[in-house]
């Protein structure tokens, strides 16, 4: 059992990687996720409200979601690094940024696992080679994967769905969720696929998710179906690929819970993905 194949079929993170070189001058970070990947050179980190932080080795940080951040460094020497901006999926529902801390830190030299894809990231990024962008792009997207599985098997998120994916009898639930979310599941069809009971399994649930079972699924259902709508497919076909018998139905919960119709949201969501306006 993969915990991971359909959740990242759905909400896929990807990165894009936006600089790469030797930076001298201090920066701020405003807007959105952000990985960043120090080559060499030594790297003040600031937050409002945290103690700096001085990375003086090779280290990649990632920003999950959006906290302003800033960069202070030695102006003659400055620092050595590649950027990207960091998409986990969606903004709305997203399982893969719940739980995510707000600052992940890795040492290259204490998780060499990462090293072979930092070290064809920063030739890529100090190359210039055909191709380069797509390249980068693409090892960052393999990066997130790999910091996310980090995350998870190390205990570090406490709660939320990767949490429950790291607790193996949650995780056969969740898995079932996010495989079929058209079944008709009950509480009591959950709790079998866990292999406890209702009581404890509903209690367990709400305590590591933060929702209960049901509402959690119509969360997933409602993420998957934002992006069906947003590929042009009908509102019809989505609402029984999403678990209901009837358009009108679907209709009804997804209004309640984004606060515009499929029709809309669908509309909307193709326009942002053409890059074009009203």
């Amino acid at each position: 059992m993969d915990p991971f194949a359909s959740l990242f079929a759905h909400v896929t993170p990807s990165a894009r990687s936006f600089f790469s070189g030797t930076l001298c001058q201090g920066i701020q970070f405003a807007e959105g996720g952000y990985l960043h990947l120090l080559k060499a050179g030594v790297l003040t980190v600031a937050r409002d409200g945290e103690p700096d932080l001085v990375l003086s080795e090779p280290t990649l940080l990632f920003f999950p979601r959006k906290r302003v951040h800033r960069f202070v460094l030695d102006a003659e020497r400055g620092a050595d690094l590649v950027c990207a901006s960091v998409e986990l999926g969606s903004d709305e529902g997203n399982p893969i940024g719940e739980g995510l801390p707000e600052m992940v830190v890795l040492r290259l030299s204490e998780h060499p696992a990462l090293a072979p894809v930092c070290n064809l990231l920063v030739g890529e990024a100090f190359s210039e080679s055909g191709g380069r962008q797509a390249a980068l792009d693409r090892l960052f997207d393999y990066l997130l994967i790999l910091i996310v599985r980090h995350v998870v098997s190390s205990g570090a998120v406490p709660a939320g769905v990767l949490a429950g994916l790291a607790e193996p009898r949650l995780a056969r639930a969740l898995t079932a969720m996010h495989n079929t979310p058209e079944r008709p599941w009950t509480l009591e069809n959950l709790a079998d696929v866990a292999g406890m009971s209702r009581t404890r399994f509903a209690e367990h649930f709400r305590t590591l998710i933060g929702r209960t079972p049901l509402n959690y699924l119509t969360v997933w259902r409602m993420t998957i179906a934002r992006r069906l709508l947003g590929r042009g497919e009908p509102v019809k076909s989505v609402a029984s690929q999403v678990g209901y018998a009837s358009a009108a139905a679907f209709s009804r919960v997804f209004s309640r819970m984004e606060g515009r119709a499929p029709r809309a949201a669908g509309l909307l969501t193709s326009r942002e993905s053409d890059g074009s306006s009203q």
